[in-house]
């Protein structure tokens, strides 16, 4: 019995949603872009990719974007966010006074800081032992979030440098790096996996 491809969202406000498209498409996921919440509907996933969070929320804020997707996820549809995505899914942002105003999606028990490894000169790239992964997945960090605190009902997939850097709760997948800038797509596969 041949099972559906999973239709999974790309939010393609700002950030590497190209790249995102790319490794969904080679895990054998139906893709398309997400920028008003109609988009949202049949959806069973959606990547919320890394950028710049403060600029993704005030892009969302017009047309009520971050509360669509808020309410989908909780109707079932699953969420992976990376870099900013992680910052936007957060419950909580330990420096939010740049997102003050703005919704964010929540739902992911951490805490987070943002640009926390430092600035774009301090962008590094490191191989990470993820839980359910035979071999370690390359991962870049560019300006990325630290997860400062988790809390009950999350797994830690992997650390760096003593920090929680991959994460999941129930239907969310969170990430402090950009997975979607190599040409290892297994994070996707689990993401996909996920929203299946």
């Amino acid at each position: 019995m041949v099972t559906a491809a999973p239709q999974i969202g790309v939010l393609a406000l700002q950030g590497a949603v190209a790249e995102h498209e790319r490794s969904l498409r080679s895990v054998g996921a139906q893709v398309r872009t997400v920028r008003r919440p109609a988009e949202l509907e049949g959806l069973d996933g959606l990547v919320i990719p890394g950028g710049e969070s403060t600029a993704m929320a005030r892009l969302a804020a017009p047309v009520g974007l971050m509360p669509a997707i808020r309410a989908r996820h909780e109707e079932g549809m699953a969420l992976f966010g990376t870099c900013a995505g992680l910052i936007l899914t957060a419950n909580t942002v330990s420096d939010a006074e740049a997102l003050q105003g703005y919704d964010r999606i929540g739902g992911l028990d951490v805490v987070v800081r943002r640009n926390a490894y430092g600035s774009q000169l301090d962008s590094f790239t490191t191989d990470l032992d993820v839980a359910g992964l035979a071999e370690p997945l390359p991962a870049v960090f560019i300006r990325a979030p630290i997860i400062e605190e988790v809390l009950d009902g999350v797994e830690v997939l992997a650390e760096a440098a003593g920090h929680p850097v991959a994460v999941r709760q129930g239907r969310i997948l969170g990430a402090s790096f950009h997975s979607e800038l190599t040409r290892d797509a297994r994070l996707h596969q689990l993401f996909t996996e996920l929203a299946r």
